[in-house]
């Protein structure tokens, strides 16, 4: 009797420790995100209607949620911005704003309970934003400053927004050099 006890035992183990690798493995992935102690498939694309609407697209599992941009994008790409685990999608838009009548915006969304919303939509980064991508869990800019040249800089999550992590460039710097730290 002992011996069935000390089997079940192990085999009960054994399944706790395969679905605790599994669970590791899908909350470290980017295509997964936890929901309700389920974990779903989950992708964020854009869709163009034209040059100045586009449609966040969100697909999970079970829906399909989108979100309206009606200005024109310059970029979009996901990572795991806010560290949770779950996918977010940056999108880069040009977009004006009451203290800055254009500019190159970034707006960041997440997935809440399979919807597209907003997590962040920032209106300015350090200089003027020319572009910008996801690299190793930080937002990478290609600034342009106010005196005609341009940086490279890295951001974070802290909570609600971006924070400036440190400049790539070790001074402002021309185009050229800035791109190659850009990348």
């Amino acid at each position: 009797m002992k011996n069935e006890e000390f089997a079940t035992a192990l085999v009960v183990r054994r399944i706790l420790l395969l679905c605790c690798m599994l669970w590791s493995a899908a909350a470290n992935s980017s295509l997964f995100t936890l929901h309700s102690s389920l974990v779903t498939a989950q992708s964020f694309s854009l869709e163009t209607k034209s040059d100045t609407l586009h449609l966040l697209v969100l697909k999970t599992d079970s829906t399909e949620s989108r979100w309206r941009l009606p200005y024109p994008v310059y970029q979009f790409c996901t990572g795991d911005v806010d560290g949770n685990g779950s996918t977010d999608a940056l999108v880069g838009v040009e977009k004006a704003t009451r203290y800055y009548p254009y500019g190159r915006r970034l707006f960041i969304f997440k997935n809440y309970k399979g919807h597209v919303r907003p997590l962040w939509m920032g209106s300015k980064l350090g200089g003027e934003l020319k572009d910008f991508r996801f690299a190793d869990g930080r937002v990478r800019s290609l600034e342009a400053t106010a005196k005609g040249l341009y940086a490279v800089a890295e951001y974070e999550w802290s909570g609600f927004g971006l924070r400036f992590v440190r400049f790539i460039t070790e001074k402002p710097t021309d185009l050229q050099t800035a791109e190659k730290a850009f990348e």
